[in-house]
């Protein structure tokens, strides 16, 4: 306990040195990460955003732009960016030293690559517990990528308090695809690389249907071009406001800790299933002529 205590109190003072220790021994499950976690203070202020999407969105060259504009109004950022692995050793294939090298020496930045690990929904095990650790060393904003493959967009809405949906026009032949997909967790929709064509008809047909979505929040389209970080300004104020609206409504507020939580103790619940083992047991029983799907089954969640 003594370690991560020594920890904590290096996270809590924005060192980032032990802020990447911290991650670290939460990823790896090492030492003793679980006191750390529950060491944690809650109530950060810090503003989690999901920024998700297809490939070829520009969701990097955005996070870049959405950086540059936060830090010329001394905002302290941070980002996770969330890397398919390699089949080898299960590392990042991407990396943030790549797409966000201009900003590698800022104080006020901090980047950390995580690879998926072969995570069913496209993000890392531990995105949760990685997220709360980065909000406790004081940023103002934490930006979690998501590599935009799998059931990452979906899951990205149970971790972020803002999700922003990034698309490009092209993409105007699958919006009725989308609207079953995307528009469910779409807080703000960005209609990225708005110089080409046909970028504002279909932004309007976007708008159109997230309107159809009857909530309290009235989901915002808006139009950049990351590249020359237009419309970047008009992103920021519509995350600030929903994030207001968000921490001023209790009943979505706790929506988004039971998620959260639910994950939590799933992930725990899960952790003496072993896959390889179970397919033994199963080939075993079929062998034997003994299987049943649901009596199986049942020994492992009773």
């Amino acid at each position: 306990m003594r370690m991560a205590l020594a920890f904590l109190s290096g996270l809590l003072q924005g060192n980032i040195k032990a802020l990447a220790r911290c991650i670290s021994l939460v990823e790896n499950e090492a030492g003793d990460y679980a006191q750390l976690l529950q060491a944690l203070p809650h109530g950060s202020t810090t503003k989690v955003v999901g920024i998700t999407g297809p490939p070829g969105a520009g969701k990097s060259t955005l996070v870049n732009a959405l950086i540059n504009q936060l830090l010329k109004q001394q905002q302290k950022v941070a980002i996770i960016a969330v890397d398919p692995s390699s089949p080898f050793n299960y590392g990042a294939l991407l990396g943030d030293r790549i797409r966000m090298s201009r900003h590698f020496n800022n104080p006020d930045v901090y980047i950390r690559s995580l690879a998926s690990r072969g995570a069913l929904g496209g993000l890392n095990y531990k995105i949760i517990e990685i997220s709360e650790v980065i909000k406790a060393a004081g940023f103002d904003y934490l930006f979690i990528e998501t590599v935009g493959v799998g059931q990452s967009e979906v899951e990205i809405a149970g971790i972020a308090d803002t999700t922003v949906v990034v698309v490009v026009p092209e993409a105007g032949d699958e919006i009725q695809t989308m609207k079953a997909g995307l528009m469910e967790i779409a807080d703000i929709f960005v209609v990225n690389k708005a110089d080409r064509e046909q970028a504002d008809a279909f932004a309007r047909n976007l708008r159109t249907l997230a309107h159809l979505r009857s909530q309290a929040w009235s989901i915002p389209v808006i139009k950049t071009i990351a590249t020359q970080e237009d419309g970047v300004l008009d992103l920021i104020k519509q995350i600030k406001l929903h994030q207001q609206n968000t921490y001023n409504n209790t009943k979505r507020h706790a929506q988004l800790l039971t998620e959260k939580v639910f994950q939590l103790v799933q992930q725990q619940r899960m952790r003496d299933v072993n896959k390889g083992r179970l397919q033994q047991e199963i080939e075993q029983r079929l062998q034997a002529g003994t299987f049943n799907l649901y009596q199986m089954a049942s020994e492992f969640y009773n």
